[in-house]
């Protein structure tokens, strides 16, 4: 696991960006996992500067939503498509029709989620997943407890991350009480998994994905079996690990 630390989230997040664009440049076909909210928001603001510069593309991308929340149709203002379209296909030049997010509308929730694993399988698998970290070390919408091997599936929010996300909308009581998401063994597939975190709040609970025991209750720690994961953070998420590091080569 590689750690990047920068100063501020602007810095943290450029610096995503920059490994990002490394990657289509690489890889034009490149298969991307898509993550939400604030923590990889900086990211895609960098990777549409860098596209509206002209020394970037997207055209032959494929974008994968991690998650979706239970019965937001992709035009409500805070589905998951909703923000992938806004935020990264409407300002590069990512073809619609290459942005995949999950049918939060479905109401046979197993086969949609069945379904669209099995289309993250026909492109050829994530060759870079984003993800950002809840304070209770959930990933996507994985909560604490949730199964390591599970694939995507309809899970139940815990109440932190139905608070955590009240933010998103005009009161608590609006936030989806269900999701659907990529199982912790879908993103674990991911060729290499980028993970964005800032700011104190976060610190507690990076040192135990990077130190603690890998458990179920923290589900990000599964990250230390990864063989290509990297860590991108602000010196303010850093702190709790600087404090306890233990050798690692952070940059």
């Amino acid at each position: 696991m590689e750690i990047f630390v920068d100063k501020d989230y602007a810095a943290m997040s450029r610096r995503a960006a920059d490994i990002v664009a490394a990657r289509v440049r690489e890889k034009p076909t490149l298969v991307l996992g898509l993550a939400t909210g604030s923590s990889p928001l900086g990211m895609y603001e960098n990777l549409a500067a860098q596209y509206a510069a002209g020394s970037l593309s997207f055209r032959q991308v494929t974008g994968f939503g991690l998650d979706e929340y239970r019965g937001l149709t992709r035009r409500d203002r805070q589905s998951f498509y909703a923000y992938l379209k806004t935020n990264f296909a409407d300002v590069t030049d990512l073809p619609i029709e290459h942005l995949h997010v999950i049918d939060g509308t479905a109401e046979d929730t197993a086969h949609a989620c069945a379904e669209y694993e099995n289309r993250v399988v026909a492109a050829g698998g994530v060759d870079v997943q984003i993800l950002g970290i809840g304070t209770d070390g959930h990933i996507g919408f994985n909560e604490p407890e949730d199964c390591f091997s599970a694939r995507t599936h309809c899970v139940r929010l815990a109440e932190e991350t139905i608070r955590a996300n009240a933010r998103f909308f005009e009161k608590a009581a609006d936030v989806p009480r269900e999701a659907l998401t990529m199982g912790i063994g879908t993103i674990f597939r991911a060729r290499e998994i980028l993970l964005l975190a800032s700011g104190a709040e976060k610190a507690e609970i990076l040192y135990e994905t990077v130190y603690g025991k890998v458990r179920p209750e923290v589900p990000a720690s599964i990250l230390q079996f990864h063989p290509n994961t990297k860590l991108f953070l602000d010196e303010a998420a850093y702190r709790v690990i600087r404090a306890g590091k233990r050798g690692e080569t952070h940059v």
